[in-house]
């Protein structure tokens, strides 16, 4: 609201500045002793046919183009427009008869006194299309905004109960099993439920929290799952401590993914998870073993997340990222190159 009253007050002060300028304009140009004149013109009369032209400006461009030119009315736009050209030209030609009649005595300055009124007619035409168009495609960026802001909304309303799932069923297993581990296993949980409940209402967060939520997902797993999968994870010493952000939850559910496709039946899963960050671009890599007896039940609820992160990516990191998504010989591989700036 604030900017669009800043642009409607730097746009009133602009016509003001130009109107003055053009009413003003023998009076700058020209001298007492050449009674002002602007070509045949006296400079009295110019500054009252402005005048003129100013209420032909405004009275087309904001009245008549707004009401009358659609196709119900157009006829009626037609009809008008004809009628103030016409009346303009009566008008002027009273102030001459008037006041400067000398004016009227030489043809070859009638061009300069009624043509001006058809030239700012068309211009102030040309201003209501522009005009009009600049509104329309202020008022398409918004909407695609809205429509952009309506469907991350929706992504991300998907993601929390996937999230809050996987993480339950982790703490089922601790339960299970009696672990000492619980307690810090709730901790961190804490600490995941409040980022996602909290901080990805932002439009971006820092890539630190992003990636501390990373390293309490993966502790989850680890205490879970013990020794049972092997799980190499690494990342640059100083990607915590980058000055860049990203769009929340981005990252998690690849990971959700290896662990809901890499484990199970398998003999000796291992799960890869790799960042590194580089002049401004980031490189996550995740791979795991591809538990192909169990798939088909699998894919219905961890197949929401990547599809929803597909979304995301494309929605806002458009020409700006590569996803290369590939299973070889048994192995399940994802890399994700993400330009941050």
């Amino acid at each position: 609201m604030r900017i669009r009253f800043r642009f409607l007050y730097i746009n009133i002060i602009l016509h003001v500045l130009i109107w003055s300028l053009v009413l003003s304009l023998p009076y700058l140009i020209s001298s007492a002793e050449n009674d002002y004149k602007i070509g045949p013109l006296p400079g009295l009369f110019f500054s009252l046919a402005g005048c003129l032209h100013l209420f032909i400006f405004y009275f087309n461009a904001f009245f008549l183009i707004p009401k009358l030119l659609n196709w119900r009315l157009w006829w009626g736009y037609i009809f008008a427009s004809a009628a103030l050209i016409i009346g303009s030209f009566q008008l002027k030609y009273h102030m001459l008869l008037w006041w400067f009649p000398e004016v009227l005595k030489d043809m070859a300055a009638y061009k300069f006194v009624f043509a001006p009124s058809i030239v700012v007619f068309i211009i102030s035409i040309v201003y209501r299309k522009v005009l009009d168009q600049l509104q329309n495609d202020r008022l398409q960026q918004k909407i695609k905004a809205e429509q952009l802001s309506t469907e991350l909304k929706f992504l991300r309303s998907q993601i929390s109960p996937h999230f809050l799932f996987n993480v339950l069923t982790n703490l089922v297993s601790l339960a299970r099993k009696k672990s000492d581990q619980m307690e810090p296993a709730l901790i961190m949980l804490s600490e995941l439920m409040r980022y996602s409940l909290y901080d990805t209402q932002a439009v971006k967060v820092p890539l630190a929290k992003e990636m501390a939520y990373l390293n309490n997902y993966i502790a989850l797993q680890r205490l879970r799952f013990g020794d049972d999968i092997a799980i190499q994870y690494h990342t640059d010493q100083n990607i915590e401590n980058e000055n860049h952000s990203i769009e929340p939850m981005l990252l998690i559910p690849f990971v959700e993914n290896a662990f809901k496709h890499g484990t199970g039946s398998l003999e000796n899963p291992v799960i890869r998870i790799e960042a590194s960050i580089k002049n401004d671009q980031l490189v996550f890599e995740v791979e795991n073993q591809a538990d192909q007896k169990t798939g088909s039940s699998k894919d219905e609820s961890s197949g929401i997340g990547l599809a929803n992160v597909r979304s995301r990516l494309n929605l806002l990191y458009k020409d700006r990222h590569d996803l290369k998504i590939k299973t070889d010989k048994g192995m399940f591989h994802i890399v994700l190159t993400l330009l941050l700036k």
